[in-house]
């Protein structure tokens, strides 16, 4: 989870291409320049041990939009799921608001 957010924070779209699971993963992701992602908090981990192979993350990740200055939270509900050894985004359930 920690990766994917300092990939968003940082637009590597390489990065959040290949730790997205296969069913899942769009077919093209483009970088959205105008956020800048601020901070995250994980509020809490279920799974992901190392006998795992589902497991959720609960976090909220803070952006301001560099045109508008306008702040808001990403609060999401992550499914991972391990493929080949790896941990990757399955979907999630997102909700984003402005502060």
């Amino acid at each position: 989870m920690r990766s994917r957010y300092a990939a968003f924070a940082l637009g590597d779209l390489a990065h959040l291409q290949v730790s997205w699971h296969p069913a899942t993963r769009p077919a093209r992701l483009d970088a959205d320049n105008g956020l800048a992602w601020e901070g995250l908090d994980i509020n809490a981990v279920e799974g992901g041990s190392i006998d795992d192979t589902r497991g959720t993350v609960s976090f909220r990740a803070s952006w301001r939009d560099s045109v508008t200055g306008q702040r808001g939270v990403l609060a999401e509900i992550s499914r991972f799921r391990r493929v080949d050894g790896r941990w990757v985004y399955l979907d999630g359930a997102v909700h984003r608001r402005s502060v």
